[in-house]
């Protein structure tokens, strides 16, 4: 079966900006809740690089989820563009630079605890697109993208890119063209079920080009993308954008994906390298509270798609064919 995480950035951002969850309350709640691991959103009052600045405080961050039973399936940093926290790379002017030597310092970080995936975006909303050419907003990514790729080669982790609505590069073509163009082995797409919905079938901010949308897009673009999908998280979508402009979470189940069909193409044929399912609550209002029903959610699409589910089936017809000879076990 597949294992099942969730991303600790729900409890610290958006709804949770004043008053988050303490992390250790966080790791409590989500062994209580039988989760394998957690995906660090290492922001704000949460561990992060600048909290956590020597070895020490991270070995002992480290030893704190790994003695309450729990992995680090992942990391998502705080690379973002807000006022005081400058970052820019579709529309960098300095050869990705500066957002290169914040890529560095999260990277060191991942490394010293162990984790082996580490996201990225394309931080600009897609409306940059509309004010630059598009074939140089591209190029500057995809280096810049390769340059990590080899930085974080060399340290045993993988980069994922998630794609939204909110950034730019979010139309199915130049999603599947930047994941092509980057090309490296340790490089690939975080295939959000909610963010997919919003990119694929809503069309959402879609930009640098007209606008993609059908009602098979979730299915689709994992099709495009078989083999180079290095990162899967699960939750569901309502159709709308939140006040920051990007998709709303919701509890798997509860809302507008369909979940049977996506999940089998992504068992069978994404390519991805570890059994990781992550659930993503992002700026969603009373996270905490609904962990719990985004797990039950979870375990339960896991024991019909998750990875080893399918074989379970051949076993229990084996043992139906030697009753027919009359044999016992």
């Amino acid at each position: 079966m597949s294992r099942i995480s969730i991303g600790t950035w729900a409890y610290c951002v958006g709804p949770y900006m004043d008053k988050p969850i303490p992390f250790g309350d966080v790791v409590k709640g989500l062994k209580k809740l039988n989760f394998d691991g957690l995906e660090l959103g290492a922001f704000f009052s949460h561990p992060n690089p600048e909290n956590h600045p020597t070895k020490e405080s991270r070995k002992t961050l480290k030893d704190l989820v790994e003695s309450s039973g729990l992995v680090f399936s992942g990391i998502a940093t705080d690379m973002w563009n807000y006022p005081g926290h400058e970052s820019h790379l579709v529309d960098a002017t300095d050869g990705g630079a500066q957002y290169l030597a914040t890529v560095k310092k999260n990277l060191e970080f991942t490394k010293d605890l162990g984790i082996t995936l580490f996201r990225v975006d394309t931080v600009q909303p897609p409306d940059v697109l509309n004010t630059m050419d598009k074939n140089l907003a591209m190029d500057r990514v995809v280096k810049t993208w390769q340059q990590v790729c080899r930085m974080a080669a060399d340290m045993g982790i993988l980069v994922t890119w998630e794609f939204e609505p909110g950034f730019a590069f979010n139309r199915p073509s130049d999603i599947v063209a930047v994941v092509n163009a980057v090309g490296e082995k340790n490089f690939g797409a975080m295939y959000d079920t909610c963010h997919a919905y919003m990119c694929a079938v809503v069309g959402a901010r879609h930009s640098g080009g007209p606008v993609e949308t059908s009602k098979n897009g979730m299915v689709e673009l994992a099709q495009k993308l078989r083999g180079k999908i290095n990162a899967i998280q699960i939750i569901d979508c309502d159709g709308k954008l939140n006040e920051h402009g990007t998709s709303t979470h919701k509890v798997p189940g509860t809302a507008l994906v369909d979940f049977a069909p996506v999940l089998k193409e992504l068992t069978a044929h994404s390519g991805c390298p570890h059994d990781w399912w992550t659930i993503d609550l992002c700026f969603e209002d009373g996270a905490w509270p609904k962990t719990a029903q985004c797990k039950k959610a979870a375990d339960t699409f896991n024991s019909l798609y998750g990875s080893g589910a399918k074989k379970a089936a051949p076993k229990a017809a084996s043992k139906k064919k030697p009753a027919k000879k009359g044999r016992k076990r």
